[in-house]
């Protein structure tokens, strides 16, 4: 193995030239986020600081900087595993090419995770409090691990490796009213420690789990890393991390060896605390919630223990690597995952599970002249039926029959569907279904709706980029901008509680199917009209995070013919913020302040800050 701890980690990306390190007192209180956030904005290196205040263990900070950097902590194994996947779901490929998989028997061989006597991570003890306490926005609850690697064995039958879950679940160590012997764990729907948890209920037992942070990075890509059957996240953080991963056994969940810090304990099956305010991944607080608690029975650190963090908050951030490196590894796995999907992307600028754009094939009909979506629905509910991927709220699926598209083309891939769809036929709806725990635009905690947005044959339309001359707004609408051709976003007073749903109608109500704003297939409905259209990112943030498909998707002249909703006209989404929306997160003034001094001073991260 390259990297046993964070150290090695520390010392390789020092040795690349790809590590900076600050040898003042840097406040784990908003201080170090502000500067993570600056420093992966700007392009910036990993960070080292030697003497966080108030804490004795160094921090470290962006280790996931870039692809590029990550391709380079995994520069000896990436490949293998590539090679790895693909025969995985394809074992006729290696008759077909024998060098090419040479090496997969040898991958294969270091992958199964170990049990082993003694590790360094058991070395030393400390308690929760003297963890590090990292606070990244200003509402935050208290300090949270962010880069958590959660072990939770299976109840029924706990000797098992192969049964073991590895996730990111976030963890919190402080605050609210928890104690020093508890930390909060809060973990969202369809994720894999919930099976656990669930039988450990049914059984009426404590469920026994280790949150480890540090180690190889291996392991923290596998705990976020969608997987397929058969190839679970240990078996994974092996290959990649070059070895075997080693696990303690003792009378708590398995302990991964090499970590750097380790909390054990268990989960009550009863208990809940409250957990959160935390600023999310899609740029908002998730507020508070009950969520499991666990009661922590040993905090152990290994020698030169080194505590791995990151921040997250609107993308991009340093997660987006994360999705970035995904991809790269998992593109090839959907054709074989869900027939006739030739690609899948989650769009990050959006929040990751809100937009789904994804490239499928109509095979079985090509003799009709006037083609319509029949086997792309097919696929889009397989999409939506595939794991993470169920959490999308908006799926826009295309046929590419030339295979001209590139997925990852945001701006392009929404236009060829504008230029293509029907919007008489090609809206279809989920409603009173679950969504992303973090995303508070539906009707309740994990409730929500869906629409399929599909599109095939030749272009219909052509997609204006200039208003139309003749162009009136309705009162209380102001400000028309074009964000790309064929969108439009338009300015409209603030939402309220008890008339926000009937501007929408307004607004459509004000126009017929035959006027010329209809050039423009999509028009969405906000709040800040000129900070939407500056950048294609502020539009898909500010649209697919602040919209429900039930709720703020109509049309004008619109219609529903047997169950199914349709327009003559454009497609109208409201996505001005709702007063029952989680409030986006917004930096600290004092520490932007201090650490622009900090800018001015000069020194290492001067040109990053």
């Amino acid at each position: 193995m390259k990297h046993r701890s964070t150290r090695d980690v520390v010392q390789d990306l020092r040795a690349g030239g790809r590590l900076l390190e600050v040898t003042d007192a840097v406040d784990p209180n908003l201080e170090i986020a502000e500067i993570q956030r600056r420093l992966y904005a700007n392009g910036g290196p990993a960070v080292l600081f030697t003497h966080p205040t108030g804490c004795r263990f160094p921090m470290v900070s962006n280790l996931f900087a870039s692809l590029d950097q990550a391709r380079y902590l995994f520069r000896d194994t990436l490949e293998s595993v590539r090679r790895l996947i693909e025969v995985k779901l394809d074992p006729s490929a290696v008759p077909k090419r024998p060098f090419r998989y040479a090496g997969v028997p040898l991958t294969a061989a270091r992958m199964l995770p170990k049990f082993v006597r003694s590790g360094p991570v058991a070395a030393n003890r400390c308690t929760v409090a003297e963890l590090p306490q990292l606070k990244c926005w200003p509402r935050d609850g208290g300090g949270f691990v962010t880069l958590p690697q959660v072990l939770s064995e299976d109840p029924t039958d706990p000797a098992n490796l192969m049964k073991l879950n590895l996730g990111m679940y976030r963890v919190q160590l402080s605050g609210n009213d928890y104690t020093d012997q508890e930390v909060g764990l809060h973990y969202q729907i369809h994720r894999g420690i919930g099976v656990h948890h669930r039988q450990a209920i049914k059984q009426g037992k404590p469920l026994r789990v280790a949150v480890t942070v540090g180690g190889s990075p291996a392991m923290t890509l596998a705990a976020v890393m969608p997987l397929p059957e058969g190839l679970t996240e240990l078996t994974f953080a092996g290959a990649l991390a070059g070895g075997r991963i080693g696990l303690l056994r003792g009378n708590h969940a398995p302990v991964y060896r090499d970590a750097d810090f380790a909390i054990v304990g268990t989960i009550d099956p009863e208990a809940t605390k409250r957990e959160g305010p935390f600023g999310d991944h899609l740029g908002y607080y998730s507020l508070e919630h009950p969520f499991p608690v666990m009661n922590v029975e040993h905090v152990w650190h290994r020698p030169g223990a080194i505590w791995p963090l990151t921040v997250v908050g609107r993308p991009p951030q340093e997660d987006t690597t994360f999705g970035q490196l995904i991809h790269e590894l998992t593109d090839p796995i959907i054709p074989t995952v869900i027939p006739g999907v030739k690609a899948v992307h989650a769009v990050d600028a959006a929040g990751v599970h809100p937009l789904l754009l994804a490239i499928g094939s109509e095979r079985y009909m090509p003799y009709l002249n006037e083609p319509a979506p029949q086997e792309l629905l097919t696929q889009a509910n397989a999409i939506l039926g595939n794991g993470q991927l169920s959490l999308a709220k908006y799926l826009m699926i295309a046929d590419d029959r030339d295979d001209d598209l590139d997925i990852h083309d945001i701006d392009n891939f929404i236009q060829f569907v504008l230029q293509r769809v029907d919007w008489k036929r090609d809206l279809h709806f989920q409603t009173q279904t679950t969504i992303d725990t973090l995303d508070y635009t539906g009707t309740g905690f994990n409730k929500g709706s869906k629409v399929v947005i599909a599109a095939v044959g030749p272009a219909k339309r052509m997609l204006p980029t200039e208003l139309p001359g003749d162009l009136q707004l309705p009162d209380g609408f102001h400000s028309p901008r074009v964000v790309l051709p064929g969108v439009l976003a338009i300015g409209c007073q603030a939402f309220e509680s008890t008339t926000g749903r009937s501007d929408i109608v307004r607004f459509c109500e004000h126009y017929r199917p035959e006027d010329s704003i209809n050039a423009f297939p999509l028009i969405t409905l906000v709040d800040d009209s000129e900070f939407v259209s500056q950048s294609l990112s502020n539009w898909l943030w500010t649209t697919f995070t602040r919209s429900n498909p039930a709720t703020d998707l109509t049309g004008i002249g619109a219609d529903t013919i047997a169950k199914h909703f349709g327009c003559r006209g454009s497609v109208v989404i409201d996505a001005r913020f709702k007063p029952w929306q989680a409030p986006p997160v917004i930096e600290d003034p004092e520490t932007v302040a201090k650490v622009d001094a900090r800018a001015a001073r000069g020194g290492p991260l001067a040109k990053y800050l």
